[in-house]
Order: C-alpha cells, then sequence, then structure tokens
C-alpha cells in the first residue's frame, strides 16, 4: 500500500512566519552563517579530518588540516547556502525550516544566491591555490552535484533522492585524503561507500520523524510513499552493507586493533538499533513507539567513533596478527 502525498500552496503561510528579532551588522552575518547550515558541516569535517591522519600514517601538517577544513567547509556553505534558495518553498510549508532566513525574510533571495555563488568561486580557488587543484575540483564537483544532481533534479522525484543525492556527503572523504597525497586510493573509495552506504539510515529516520512535514511540501521522501516497515527493512540492508564495507578497510589499509575494535563495536550497536526499528515496525508500533530518532542520533555517534578509530589507528597502531 502506498501512501498519497498531499500538497499546499507554498505562499499560503508566509504572511504568518516571523524571522528572529535582531538587527545590525551582526545579526545579518548570523543570519547568513545561518545559510551555510554549520551543524551538517561538522558531519563533513568529523570524516575530512581523519581521513587525513589515515592518509599521512600519522599526524598531518598543521597549515594543510587548516586551510583543507576552511575551504571544505565554504565549499560545503556554498552547496547548503544554494540549496536554501532553491528549497525556500518546500522550507516555507515545512514547521522543521520555517524559521530558515529566506522563508522569513532576513536574508532576500538575491543575497542568498549571490552569497552561495560567492562561497563557491572562494572555496575552490582557495583549495586550489593552497592545498591542490585535485582536491579543489573534487569539492566542486561535489558542490555541484549536490546542486544539481540532488536539490534540483532528485528531491522532489524520487524516493530514492537521498540514496544517490548524499553521495555529495560522501566527497570529504576523497577532498580529505588528496588534500595530503594529491592523489586517491582504495582506501579512500571504501570509505566513501562507508559514508554512501549510511546516509539512507542516518536520513530516513529523521523522514519518518517528520513524514508530515515532507508529504505537505510534496517531497517523495520513501517514508512519505512507503509503510515505515517497508522503510525499515531498507534501512537494516543498508546498515549491513555499511558495516561490512567498513570492515573492507582492515584488509585493504592494513590497518590494527584501534580501527578495528570502532568499526565492530560501532557497527554491532548499529545494526541492533535497525534491527530494533525493524521489529517495531513489523508490529506496526506507531511513531511515537517506533521512536525513529534513536537511530538519527545514534548514526552521528556511529559515525564519529569510527572516524576517531580512522584517525587513532596509524598514531597508536596496533597491528592484527595476521597483518604483523
Amino acid at each position: 500500500m502506498r501512501i498519497s502525498v498531499t500538497t499546499v500552496d507554498p505562499r499560503a503561510d508566509l504572511s504568518a512566519l516571523h524571522g528572529p528579532d535582531g538587527s545590525g551588522l551582526k545579526f545579518l552575518l548570523g543570519q547568513y552563517v545561518s545559510l551555510m547550515k554549520p551543524r551538517i558541516i561538522e558531519l563533513l569535517l568529523i570524516t575530512t579530518i581523519p581521513v587525513m591522519f589515515l592518509a599521512e600514517q600519522g599526524v598531518p601538517d598543521l597549515w594543510l588540516v587548516v586551510v583543507t577544513v576552511v575551504g571544505g567547509t565554504l565549499s560545503a556553505g556554498a552547496a547548503n547556502t544554494l540549496n536554501c534558495y532553491i528549497d525556500r518553498d518546500i522550507d516555507a510549508v515545512m514547521h522543521r525550516t520555517s524559521r530558515r532566513p529566506l522563508v522569513t525574510g532576513t536574508v532576500s533571495p538575491r543575497g542568498a544566491l549571490v552569497f552561495g555563488v560567492a562561497l563557491a568561486v572562494v572555496s575552490t580557488v582557495w583549495l586550489g591555490l593552497l592545498v591542490n587543484w585535485l582536491s579543489a575540483w573534487l569539492a566542486l564537483g561535489a558542490l555541484l552535484f549536490y546542486v544539481f544532481g540532488y536539490t534540483l533534479l532528485l528531491k522532489r522525484r524520487t524516493a530514492q533522492n537521498i540514496v544517490w543525492g548524499g553521495a555529495a556527503g560522501c566527497m570529504p572523504v576523497l577532498i580529505g585524503w588528496s588534500a595530503v597525497t594529491d592523489s586517491l586510493s582504495w582506501s579512500a573509495f571504501i570509505l566513501f561507500m562507508v559514508i554512501f552506504f549510511w546516509t539512507p539510515p542516518h536520513y530516513w529516520p529523521l523522514s519518518m520523524r517528520y513524514k508530515d512535514d515532507y508529504a505537505t511540501a510534496h517531497v517523495p521522501m520513501l517514508p512519505v510513499v512507503e509503510r515505515f516497515v517497508v522503510v525499515a527493512r531498507q534501512i537494516v540492508a543498508y546498515s549491513w552493507a555499511m558495516v561490512l564495507t567498513s570492515l573492507a578497510l582492515v584488509p585493504v589499509q592494513q590497518v590494527g586493533w584501534v580501527y578495528t575494535a570502532a568499526a565492530v563495536v560501532a557497527g554491532a550497536l548499529f545494526l541492533t538499533e535497525a534491527h530494533r526499528l525493524l521489529a517495531k515496525a513489523k508490529a506496526g508500533a506507531a511513531e511515537d513507539v517506533l521512536k525513529p530518532m534513536r537511530l538519527f542520533h545514534f548514526s552521528i555517534t556511529y559515525l564519529t567513533v569510527l572516524f576517531v578509530g580512522v584517525a587513532l589507528d596509524p598514531i597508536w597502531h596496533l597491528p592484527l596478527p595476521f597483518f604483523s
């Protein structure tokens, strides 16, 4: 059985929306920064910096880390700003996003567009001149795919939007690796695929929680168009793919006990939580019993633990018996 999607005119509620109180340069700068979605950028940094440690097989040059992080932050901020510009009609009818600056009018659409394009140009030049051009082109490619591939092409057309669109969020591991080595490797691609498989189990629980919001905005997220039990089955499938892919790094990179322990323990807990969600969905539990946000929040913990293992393994390398 499929669930129908209802829509409303995204302009209908705009007159009732008010932005946060404030004025002056500091307030305006804060509104522009919020367009960059700093909390999402934090997740990108969780993956970028540890991969630089792994690529260096130790502590990378601090200056290189700083300029890579700054460039990556500006590039991700550009992508998020342009996403806000394109999706301002959707944001206006979703409770979760109804106080974003473009909805409330504290930032004009033209101002956001200019800001986003300027960040894209600055970040590409910054990475090209201060890191290397491979990293710059990877960051620009991720930005363009997120804006044109996900936001404009996939998001409003397919329930698999976050699966393929999430590939843009995998790019920071390639950028971090290329920043150190000016090349790519199988280890970097394995970590790319870990995040690729991680994205649906991370985002679909959030979509389950805000299913009505997405339905109102006519965004066909999987939990909107399918029963929760179908969504939970796919979450479990992607979770197993994620954990198994994370373990593929062990023989390819010949990592030691630190990373292996992080991958096994965090992976086992993630699978336990994913199967809990599936069991409750099979039992027909309501959303308040299903508690999908438990998995959403734990997915962030999982990613943090795994990539802390990525960073610490080359520093405190304790080889596994079959690699010693």
